[in-house]
């Protein structure tokens, strides 16, 4: 999957080192350029072509907001303002930038990361912004050929955060948008989210569900613990919702809840082809959907008795006629590969 360049404008060399490390570490993103100054960062914009721009509030001869107000005119991409001064924020934010984050304080690095990076992430899923009064429309990001018609489902409870590691290790980095369900308790998700990322085995980028955030190519979004993830479809591709609800199926977040999401999408749209895996967990959250989801034409595949956990969701699935072919938690990763190639056939 090709990446998302990154240029860094600051002219303070040892933190401009220190986001080149944060943004470097970050799945997806690489930094093509760095600037200290309006003059190079101009140049670099020129030869570079950046995505997306990091920019402190304060450089030599020039401060963010102006420095703003001459860039998105000519040149409209994502720009997260970097600065310590809340006022400069206000007036880059006024000027056109996507997105704020303040510099760390001392001991404040893994608070910054983790602020940056969902900062950038959402920074991709803005189409325009506004610039003293003047809207601009963002420069798309061709992340990787189009999925925008492929969507992978994946749903599991008691035993799958094992399971779930070895199935994204397997997928390529250019894979269609992933989303998962897993029932896992409230404030859980972001530990699981990073220990997914941090491992070197997966070639996806790996976020937690926001309201709103576009599910790209390459990218495995998760459900948050006692909020339901659904999904929707809009021009520019696959969306997630992320909201607290009632129990479905006796959870929240329900696999039926994501399932049944995704089923009303390829109901209505017979072109959009979707893969859905069931994976061990007690009980029958999941099976439903999965049942309405093949019956709208997509391929399911149900995690086998001999490697589940719990053979409970994935039995009532194969049982209700629901799944195409069971396999086991090693298997599972190249069926879902073997089929994405029979697609490109």
């Amino acid at each position: 999957m090709s990446e998302v360049k990154v240029m860094i404008v600051d002219d303070a060399q040892f933190f401009v080192q220190l986001l080149a490390n944060t943004v470097n570490a970050m799945k997806g993103f690489t930094v093509c350029c760095t600037a200290e100054d309006a003059r190079s960062a101009a140049a670099n914009i020129t030869k570079y072509k950046p995505d997306l721009i990091i920019l402190d509030g304060h450089m030599p001869g020039i401060e963010g907001p102006h420095f703003l107000r001459r860039i998105i005119p000519q040149y409209p991409v994502p720009i997260i303002a970097c600065t310590a001064d809340k006022r400069t924020a206000r007036d880059m934010l006024a000027a056109g930038a996507a997105d704020f984050v303040p510099k760390p304080e001392q001991g404040g690095l893994e608070v910054f990361r983790s602020a940056l990076g969902h900062s950038m992430q959402n920074a991709l899923n803005l189409r325009e912004v506004n610039c003293m009064g003047t809207t601009y429309k963002l420069r798309r990001v061709n992340l990787t050929r189009s999925w925008d018609d492929r969507l992978i489902l994946i749903g599991g409870s008691a035993g799958s955060t094992d399971v779930l590691p070895h199935i994204l290790r397997g997928l390529p980095a250019d894979c269609p948008p992933v989303a998962v369900t897993l029932h896992m308790p409230e404030g859980y998700t972001e530990l699981f989210v990073k220990r997914l990322n941090d491992d070197p085995g997966c070639k996806l980028r790996v976020i937690g569900a926001e309201e709103g955030t576009k599910i790209l190519p390459g990218t495995a979004v998760i459900a948050k613990g006692a909020k339901h993830l659904r999904v929707s479809k809009n021009p520019d591709g696959f969306v997630a919702s992320s909201k607290s609800g009632e129990r479905i199926s006796g959870h929240c977040p329900s696999v039926d809840a994501l399932f049944n999401s995704a089923a009303e999408i390829a109901e209505k749209n017979k072109n959009i082809r979707m893969i859905a895996v069931i994976l061990t967990g007690m009980g029958y959250d999941g099976a439903d959907g999965l049942l309405r989801l093949k019956r709208a034409g997509a391929y399911t595949i149900g995690q086998d008795e001999k490697t589940s956990m719990v053979y409970g969701m994935p039995k009532v699935a194969y049982e209700l006629g629901a799944v195409n072919r069971q396999r086991g938690q090693m298997l599972i990763a190249p069926e879902i590969v073997r089929k994405l190639e029979e697609w490109k056939q």
